[in-house]
């Protein structure tokens, strides 16, 4: 720990003030009080702070300066923005329950008032405030009477701006105040405002946990964190700060009941529910904020002089502090601390002053306009926006008529641009259309059964090996659920967008317990926030679900179930193996045949329908438009992206193409990149065409190169082929995973993985190792019923040639190579 030296105009010693990092590198310091406690005054200055020179500046605002204040809270919000609410003015006041936004703009501050209609969260101080971007979120505090644990939610981006108290059914937090809040920004608790500690209503301090999400259809909920030691808890304290480093929430000095009481800094893993205790930092009414690996603290007060606030700036190189030990240390080295702030303000070139004011005094006069007969305030909304590069959003405000006195809460909403037209059927508060809802019970009645039965991540283990986990979910109940999914994928373009965070499977061929395995490691996608991640972020699957192992049914029948569940997070693509001239021969028919004694040459048969499902899979994805995913590769035909969605739905799989369209799908199941990085050109692989039709290619280094050149694209991630360790990395731009460890039963080193892509773009493998052997027949005979007279045979005919590839073995693992196991960028 080392202090730091300021030149220029160094702020006066203070406590109760606020720094936020408005800039890289740069710093917003506002209010506060300064002198001892018992003749101090409360501030409203505002002072800039250069990291990098080393230098505050006093800066002059203009505009609608709120009045001055300590105990309140701010926050960066664009670029060279900081927003402010709440505190306490002194003498037993409370400030105003405005929102003043601040913008800095060459050395020069102006401060406007947000204009907000309705009911606000009324004055307070000791609250936190948190951005979940668009969302202002502001949770208790002391209102002047009473410390409270109320939640109020305020939509930046949308006006008329307004206040949302937020009803939440699940177990709350206490009241409390001076207590902290952070978002986290990765791993599990992404998207989560994260509140610990305080001083509740008996004065007593607390060393509680809870985080704070809004689910994507809107609800917002708490959770309380649980901690893995029973023993080794956290210290109580209250007039601390914390900061979040990645998956770290790091709790930073404050109080506690026993006066002189050092506290111990302390980090919570919010991944593992780990504490770890370091060396104590002695500041409380202070203020804290991170650059990269350092942790800077500025002013409140010393344990030593409890009475007087300290001067200057203390700096902690965390990596220094955690050099023994090496779980945080590891954590350190994947976090970038620059990256995650620019990602977090995306900056954007501002307007002139003048002309954003002007701009959006016309949209407060419109908001003015609406609501004759309430309060308002007619300042000015500051914005970064630029008038270039204008295109229409994807989304409409929908309003209701209303009249003045009316709430207009629940009277707007936004709407899809693709399903404004169906607007006008919706009646009633709030949009609640009647069919819709009662379509989402059916659907979740449908879904609830496959659920129970099939996403039993904690319980797979207890499974009795080669049991069918199939029984009591009976062949209508599949095919309705094969009717809905279908209806849901024939909306989908066979190129499908995406965004991060997203965690990307590669082959299952039906191993069932192998996917179990991977969603008990590294969570599964349900709503359970310490079993389940489907709230902070999408799946993706890369096909050849089906096949090979003994459980192809469970696994698609569940990945069927999720994509109606959560139709906009689960993304499946098509395998090679999703096609019935393959899965014929490979298993799928068989195990359908087995667990349900039907003919799979039904037309209305569990297998045949299930196989017209696959015709409306999608063919690749798009992440971020930067990362091409596909099941097999790029072969040699393609030369844009675009190309695939032009092929129409449903689609066959044509083995011997005679279109363009053809052959681009036939390829991107089917193609693999070379084996060694040397080889430049696209060449032949025959041991893939076991259809005999030369249309297989290995794409060389050159193709790779130009094909992401041409598309704009970084890197492709693709499956289709086993891998030593899960997974492979080729050239820098090719990533090979394969998530079915030991494929075939007879490859026992092979390891199999996923891959997660955090919100920040990084790309992290998550690995599992071979089962241990169990009674389990893990992998389907695919000769036994070649021998058959009766029984299976009656229902299918297996000719010569498909006889013979049924004895083919299972695809080998592509060569490893030492570089393939680099580190991620």
């Amino acid at each position: 720990m080392e202090s730091v030296n300021f030149a220029g105009d160094n702020p006066q010693p203070r406590f109760g003030h606020t720094i936020c990092v408005i800039a890289p590198n740069k710093i917003a310091l506002f209010g506060g009080a300064v002198g001892d406690t018992g003749r101090y005054v409360i501030t409203g200055d505002v002072y800039i702070g250069d990291i990098i020179q080393k230098k505050w500046k006093r800066v002059e605002a203009s505009g609608n300066v709120p009045t001055n204040r300590a105990a309140h809270q701010a926050l960066a919000i664009e670029l060279n923005q900081m927003i402010i609410f709440g505190g306490a003015v002194g003498g037993g006041g409370l400030a105003d329950d405005n929102l003043y936004v601040f913008e800095l703009r060459d050395d020069t501050g102006t401060w406007v008032t947000v204009p907000v209609i309705g009911t606000t969260p009324g004055r307070r101080y000791g609250h936190t405030m948190v951005l979940i971007k668009p969302y202002l979120i502001v949770f208790g505090g002391n209102t002047g009477q009473e410390p409270v644990n109320d939640v109020w939610s305020f939509n930046l981006e949308k006006s008329p701006y307004s206040w949302q108290k937020l009803e939440c059914s699940s177990e709350q937090p206490i009241v409390r105040v001076y207590h902290s809040a952070a978002l986290c920004s990765t791993g599990s608790a992404n998207g989560m405002m994260v509140a610990f500690g305080g001083r509740t209503s008996d004065q007593s301090a607390l060393n509680d946990t809870w985080g704070l999400r809004r689910h994507r259809d809107g609800r917002w909920d708490w959770v309380r964190a649980p901690y893995r030691s029973q023993t080794d808890q956290p210290a109580q304290r209250y007039q601390h700060s914390t900061l979040f480093l990645g998956t770290l929430m790091l709790v930073i000095g404050g109080r506690s009941n026993n006066v002189g009481e050092t506290l111990p800094f302390e980090i919570y893993d919010t991944e593992t529910s780990d504490w770890y205790k370091f060396q104590p930092i002695q500041r409380f009414r202070h203020s804290s904020w991170l650059v990269e690996q350092f942790l800077y603290l500025h002013g409140g007060f010393d344990s030593d002089q409890p009475n007087i606030p300290t001067e200057g700036i203390l700096r902690i190189d965390l990596n220094k502090r955690f050099a023994q030990t090496p779980q945080l240390l590891k954590q350190m080295n994947t976090i970038k601390a620059d990256q995650s702030f620019s990602q977090s303000f995306n900056p954007k070139p501002s307007l002139p002053l003048a002309q954003t004011q002007d701009q959006f005094k016309k949209t407060n006069q419109s908001a003015s306009a609406q609501q004759k007969n309430q309060n308002s305030h007619q300042q000015i909304r500051v914005s970064s926006a630029t008038n270039k590069n204008i295109r229409l959003a994807n989304q409409a405000l929908v309003a209701m008529t209303y009249g003045p006195e009316e709430d207009i809460t629940n009277q707007v909403k936004k709407v899809p641009i693709d399903k404004l037209q169906d607007e006008h059927k919706k009646l009633g508060p709030g949009f609640q259309d009647p069919n819709s809802q009662n379509k989402s019970q059916v659907l979740d009645q449908l879904c609830q059964p496959f659920m129970q039965n099939l996403l039993i991540p904690k319980d797979y283990s207890q499974i009795p090996p080669n049991s069918n986990l199939l029984t009591g979910l009976k062949k209508e109940m599949i095919i309705k659920l094969c009717d809905e999914v279908q209806r849901i994928l024939e909306k989908e373009p066979n190129l499908l967008r995406l965004r991060r965070p997203i965690k990307i499977y590669g082959n299952l061929n039906g191993q069932y317990l192998d996917l179990m395995r991977f969603f008990d490691h590294f969570k599964a996608p349900y709503d359970n926030l310490y079993n389940g991640d489907i709230d902070s972020q999408d799946y993706l699957f890369l096909g050849d679900y089906v096949d090979r192992g003994s459980r192809s049914l469970e696994i698609i029948l569940l990945l069927f179930t999720l994509k109606i569940k959560y139709s906009d997070q689960i993304h499946l693509l098509r395998g090679h193996h999703e096609d019935p001239k393959v899965n014929k021969i490979f298993g799928f028919a068989d195990e359908c045949y087995i667990k349900f004694a039907e003919d799979i040459m039904d037309p209305n048969s569990i297998y045949q329908r299930i196989n017209r499902v696959f015709q409306y899979l999608p063919l690749a994805a798009v992440i971020e438009d930067k990362i091409f995913c596909v099941h097999g590769g790029i072969g040699q035909t393609m030369r844009t992206i675009d190309e695939i969605e032009l092929i129409q739905k449903p689609l066959e799989i044509v083995h011997d193409p005679k279109t363009y369209q053809q052959k681009i799908a036939l390829e991107l199941l089917w193609s693999d990149p070379c084996l060694q990085e040397e080889e430049l050109d696209n060449v032949p692989n025959p041991d893939r065409d076991i259809f005999q039709n030369k249309q297989i290619f290995r794409f060389g280094t050159n193709r790779i190169n130009k094909f992401l050149q041409e598309n704009s694209l970084n890197m492709i991630i693709r499956s289709h082929e086993p891998t030593m360790e899960g997974f492979e990395r080729q050239n820098n731009n090719v990533i090979t995973i394969f998530s079915c460890p030991d494929y075939g039963g007879n490859q026992p080193q092979c390891k199999g993985s996923i891959l997660t892509i955090s919100k920040r773009g990084e790309i992290i493998p998550k690995v599992i190792l071979p089962a241990a052997p169990i009674q389990e027949q893990r992998w389907m005979d695919l000769e036994e019923p070649i021998q058959r007279k009766k029984g299976f045979a009656k229902y299918l005919i297996i000719d010569n040639e498909e006889a013979q590839l049924r004895k083919r073995p299972s695809t080998p693992t592509r060569q490893k190579r030492p570089s393939s196991q680099k580190q991620f960028k």
